[in-house]
């Protein structure tokens, strides 16, 4: 029965976000700044969501910290997103093994 209250609830919040931003702005929205926070939303959510994964995967942090900033190296060298993650995972599997 819990389970089913929790899957609920997941569903009405999951549910309002969508609907509420739909009911409120009918028009189109011209205020730069408001556009251009809902621009870096969805960018900030991801960066919430997996940043404590990344610090969190290994037994070792600083393993993870090495492979962080390996990934923010490559990323700012504008590195496509699948050799950042496939060239991390190599890296942070490789100290893993020292």
């Amino acid at each position: 029965m819990r389970n089913y209250m929790y899957i609920l609830v997941m569903a009405v919040t999951t549910y309002l976000i969508r609907v509420i931003p739909l009911t409120l702005f009918r028009k189109e929205i011209t205020n730069r700044t408001f556009r251009s926070f809902l621009t870096y939303v969805p960018y900030v959510t991801l960066a919430v969501m997996t940043f404590p994964a990344i610090l969190e995967i290994t037994e070792e942090t600083w393993i993870a910290w090495v492979g962080f900033v390996a990934a923010m190296i490559l990323a700012y060298n504008r590195v496509s997103l699948f050799v950042v993650s496939l060239g991390c995972c190599a890296l942070v599997f490789a100290l893993q093994l020292l």
